[in-house]
């Protein structure tokens, strides 16, 4: 069985195709500048060259097809044609409290997705435009939904509910719902596999750690509560998001900058986080080089996202009352061990004892705790792709 996983964005298409007997990746890419000049495709046949082919896409029908004529291509192609691939599926951010899983996408689960993009409007439409244009040029394929929100639905109550007049959630469904779930979920599943045990006996926190960033306690294979809230701004310092802020905030700078409402939360989203406090970048790693230079305002920088995460690391803790491993993934969780160990200094009381020896490591899947730590400390590539495959495999 191979699966075409799409993730669409507004100007953007990335795409993989995946053997699911092999668990292998036919090839990867992704469609810039979609509906813009000097469109292109990246395509990347794994095992070979990527190559870049420049063509005119309108719109993400065009992408679509980009895709698949790349797939299919005697040159670099990895299928012999558009049968071979026997379904697609879809990232979508958010699925509200509508979708707790993985769903087969039908015309009253597009109606569903669309009354969810009040809560994500900068990426369920983009999402939406991708579903539509498989439907026009792969219409007998099927189609998964697989929800960034999904895996946090198994909060109680008590950890996605705001301290706001209940009237607010009644009307507007205005709580939290986390995201990042795909890699949280596949993340914590694979830790448990990494160290032998079953995941229903164990609590993780895992931090997913890079331009976005959030941490989700994870207890017996299931979301208790995560750092995301309505939207991806609320809780960690991340690129530019500022992470938990006190709301007067919004009113005070809209009143002090003749700022509206929206400009401020622009300023939040677009000009906060690590590249508001360092002034430099939103790259951790034009922070390094900053810091490697004695930059100290880099330092302080990366001190207080270091800070933030350790805190919620010690909260989920408390929130599962118990905790058996810290797993950090994504960009920066995979590839930087010395945020890893600036970290887990602030977790010495819970049991974790880093070896700093093998925490020298970058992007594979390594246990980096000493033999006699209580806490696992793992380092576990992300796959959200081959997590969205298998989601999609399953339900079909």
């Amino acid at each position: 069985m191979n699966i075409l996983v799409l993730n669409c964005g507004s100007s953007s298409l990335k795409y993989q195709l995946i053997n699911m007997e092999e668990k292998k990746v036919l090839a990867k890419g992704i469609c810039e500048r979609i509906g813009i000049n000097d469109s292109q495709i990246k395509h990347t046949p794994i095992g070979k060259e990527a190559v870049i082919i420049k063509g005119d896409m309108p719109d993400h029908k065009n992408a679509v097809q980009y895709v698949i004529d790349a797939l299919v291509s005697k040159e670099h192609g990895v299928i012999d044609s558009m049968d071979a691939i026997n379904a697609v599926g879809h990232r979508i951010v958010h699925g509200g409290e509508e979708f707790a899983s993985s769903t087969v996408i039908t015309d009253e689960v597009i109606e569903a997705v669309k009354t969810c993009s009040d809560l994500a409007p900068l990426h369920n439409p983009a999402n939406l435009i991708g579903i539509d244009a498989c439907k026009q040029i792969m219409p007998n394929i099927p189609m998964v939904g697989v929800f960034d929100t999904a895996f946090h639905q198994t909060m109680p109550k008590k950890s996605y509910l705001y301290a706001l007049p209940y009237a607010y959630y009644r009307k507007y469904k205005l709580r939290r719902y986390g995201f990042h779930g795909t890699s949280h979920k596949y993340v914590a599943y694979r830790a448990a596999e990494f160290l032998n045990r079953d995941i229903k006996d164990m609590k993780i926190v895992v931090c997913h750690l890079g331009n976005g960033a959030s941490v989700c306690a994870v207890d017996g294979g299931k979301s208790v509560d995560t750092s995301m809230g309505l939207t991806p701004l609320e809780g960690l310092v991340m690129g530019t998001r500022s992470g938990d802020i006190d709301p007067a905030i919004l009113q005070f700078l809209a009143e002090k900058e003749n700022k509206t409402l929206e400009e401020v939360t622009s300023v939040l989203n677009k000009e906060s986080g690590v590249l508001g406090i360092s002034e430099i970048s939103s790259d951790f790693r034009d922070l390094e080089n900053a810091i490697a230079q004695g930059d100290k305002k880099a330092a302080l920088t990366m001190n207080v996202f270091c800070y933030r995460v350790a805190k919620y690391v010690g909260a989920y803790a408390a929130a599962m009352n118990g905790i058996d491993a810290v797993v950090f993934t994504a960009g920066l969780g995979e590839n930087n061990g010395a945020v890893r160990s600036e970290i887990c200094s602030y977790l010495t009381f819970l049991g974790v004892n880093v070896d700093e020896e093998a925490n020298k490591c970058r992007s594979i899947e390594r246990d980096f705790s000493h033999e006699d730590a209580r806490v696992r400390t793992l380092v576990i590539p992300t796959d959200e792709e081959m997590m969205i495959a298998r989601e999609t495999a399953k339900l079909l």
